[in-house]
């Protein structure tokens, strides 16, 4: 399953994500995160051998080490699709996605009222459900307690279950 989490900058997104994660993996739920920079960025550092190989040139660069991997690739003219990306990635029961808030995958919006944005599920009729610091009743909509990290894994492995 494909999960977005659609809300303005500063409402809570990562925090929520990291918070439950650990939770979903308790309840053997496997999960894989794709997160949407808006701006260029790098997780690579100057001086590094990978980032001399990239500065020569290189599409890609592939670096491994007993723990983990990453690739680096330089996109020559537009970015990939989420579609594209998650082609990329193993197998797993959930795909949390941060960013691409346009996309008309599930979601659960995360609201918090002081960012004073509107809400985006007037807008996107993908979202689910709203994660919100706030008491709120909208017909047709499920809220959620944004800091009852349980409340929303539980949520999630509902949504999982009735995916099936």
């Amino acid at each position: 399953m494909i999960l977005g989490f659609a809300g303005w900058s500063g409402s809570g997104k990562t925090t929520l994500i990291k918070n439950i994660i650990p939770i979903l993996n308790k309840l053997n739920i496997t999960v894989s995160t794709i997160k949407h920079a808006h701006e260029g960025f790098d997780i690579d550092k100057k001086g590094k051998d990978s980032y001399s190989h990239r500065a020569a040139g290189a599409r890609e660069v592939l670096i491994s080490s007993r723990k983990r991997f990453a690739l680096m690739h330089e996109y020559s003219n537009s970015e990939n699709s989420l579609y594209q990306l998650i082609n990329k990635l193993e197998p797993v029961d959930l795909i949390i996605v941060e960013g691409w808030k346009n996309e008309k995958i599930t979601k659960i919006e995360v609201y918090r009222s002081v960012i004073n944005k509107p809400f985006l599920y007037k807008k996107d009729k993908n979202i689910v459900a709203i994660a919100t610091d706030k008491k709120l009743n909208i017909p047709g909509k499920i809220t959620l307690n944004l800091n009852n990290y349980n409340e929303i894994a539980m949520f999630i492995k509902d949504l999982l279950k009735n995916e099936i």
